[in-house]
């Protein structure tokens, strides 16, 4: 396995450690705290990770390119990205004080947000310094830096929970504690390979890197606000109890979110390579099509069909709203995965441009449709919101791949078409079952009902599994890992 493999495979293997913890965390806050405190907490956090954009503005990504190019100007680049940083942090700090009021926070929601400032500024140098390092191909620090910040996170605040403590600043000052550990550990591997001179700013390259940032920066602001734009509107219309709830089901939708990250990573290289084959690339882009459906489909399908199990498990009586929200809010993993590939093919033949004009026009209808439709339909409002926006962005997307690659409607039905059948046949065995066995037995039968319908129908063939194998050896770039947040 080649260097860049092994890192790809390290971060990936933290960052589904990450995720996993995180979701259990996020599980047993909700549980034991109800649905209105848990709207405050994620109303904080998600706050914070929005403005936390404005303190980046793209530059870490600037970063990771530019010294990856020239690694002898490693310690320059990181000073003045360092530098420009040290100048975005105050704006984002006023913007947290500010926005709480603007957004119709209440006063615990609004002080929570204030802590969590610190969260914030604790990301940002980590995320400079991760980047440093991403740079220069070591990639191994972020990877036990991710799973073990969240881990200290998760100690201190299932201790808390377990005293009894009902302030959610407690929970706050959980999250310093990882976020902090990983800012430390991350300037500390810095200094180790750069020298402690890598940790003064410095502005030799003026503002270079902001130019060579926009687009990245544009790219991020529009994933924040479509992400976190429902739960901002849900909590001026209905109030902090009604995010709480949604919270739920957005939580338990996108902990799945990384499953296709390692290979897409393996995808990009690939594509860049084809750039000049049309039909290479249209044979790479469908075969990679395939993958992430194969991913999606009993994701998707098992999950409606066990969501009022899993709400209950997992979260209690107070959500008893949440099943509901989430057996909409789950099929937008199928356009968030079959547009992955989307993003790798526009990337790799130089169209990143128009992936970020999909993704700007994606905000407005979110931002659009949230208002519009919180009001009339309640919680499932903002489900419905973020399945229009979503498959707005995968269509939007398929047209500009059919232009560039000649891929058609029918090459996508061909390929995927058979999967989600499996997966809606799995969906309905599961639904009759349920009231005869214990719901997470159903998980199993309905697994192999997937698999049987879909060789059956030769929606999964020999072939296919040789060619992701093939797919999947070649190098990777490795995937960003998510927040601790």
């Amino acid at each position: 396995m080649s260097q860049l493999a092994r890192n790809t495979a390290l971060l990936t293997a933290a960052s589904i450690g990450q995720k996993a913890v995180a979701f259990l965390y996020f599980a047993a806050i909700a549980k034991t705290i109800g649905d209105s405190a848990t709207g405050a907490y994620f109303l904080a956090l998600g706050l914070t990770t929005t403005i936390g954009v404005l303190d980046d503005l793209g530059l870490t990504s600037v970063l990771i390119r530019e010294v990856a190019r020239t690694p002898e100007k490693a310690i320059v680049y990181t000073r003045n990205i360092m530098g420009l940083k040290m100048l975005t942090m105050p704006i984002t700090v006023l913007c947290a004080f500010i926005l709480p009021g603007l957004l119709g926070f209440d006063a615990q929601a609004s002080t929570l947000a204030f802590i969590a400032v610190i969260v914030m500024l604790c990301d940002t140098v980590s995320l400079t310094f991760y980047g440093a390092l991403r740079g220069l191909h070591v990639l191994k620090y972020e990877s036990i830096g991710i799973f073990v910040g969240q881990t200290i996170t998760t100690i201190i605040g299932v201790f808390v929970l377990l005293e009894g403590a009902t302030d959610l600043r407690f929970l706050i000052l959980a999250l310093i504690a990882g976020s902090l550990w990983n800012a430390c550990f991350a300037v500390y591997n810095v200094v180790k390979r750069l020298g402690i001179k890598a940790l003064a700013p410095s502005y030799s390259l003026g503002l270079e890197p902001l130019k060579m940032s926009f687009m990245f920066f544009l790219a991020a602001i529009f994933v924040k606000v479509y992400s976190y734009v429902d739960s901002f509107t849900l909590n001026m219309v209905m109030g902090q109890a009604a995010v709480g709830v949604y919270a739920v089901a957005y939580k338990l939708t996108y902990a799945f979110q990384f499953l296709p990250l390692a290979f897409v990573g393996a995808l990009y290289p690939a594509m860049s390579a084809q750039a000049g084959d049309k039909v290479a690339l249209k044979k790479t882009f469908l075969q990679a099509e395939w993958y992430v459906a194969l991913l999606a489909a009993p994701v998707v399908f098992g999950i409606f069909a066990i969501a009022p199990e899993l709400i209950h498990t997992f979260y209690g009586s107070d959500y008893a709203e949440s099943p509901a929200v989430l057996q909409i809010l789950i099929f937008v993993l199928i356009f968030v995965f079959l547009d992955f590939p989307m993003g790798s093919f526009m990337n790799a033949t130089g169209n990143q441009r128009i992936k970020t004009g999909i993704m700007g026009v994606t905000m407005v209808i979110n931002v659009v449709s949230n208002l519009l439709l919180i009001p009339v339909l309640g919680i499932p409002g903002a489900a419905v919101s973020a399945l229009l926006c979503f498959a707005f962005m995968f269509t939007a997307g398929f047209f500009a791949v059919r232009h560039i690659a000649g891929v058609t409607t029918f090459d996508i039905i061909l390929k995927v078409g058979g999967l989600f059948a499996a997966g809606a046949v799995m969906s309905a065995v599961v639904m009759i079952l349920k009231p005869f066995m214990f719901w997470a037995l159903t998980i199993p039968v309905g697994a192999l009902v997937f698999f049987m319908v879909a060789f059956l129908t030769k929606a999964i063939t020999v072939n296919h599994l040789k060619l992701f194998r093939g797919l999947i050896s070649r190098k990777s770039y490795a995937p960003s890992p998510a927040s601790n947040v």
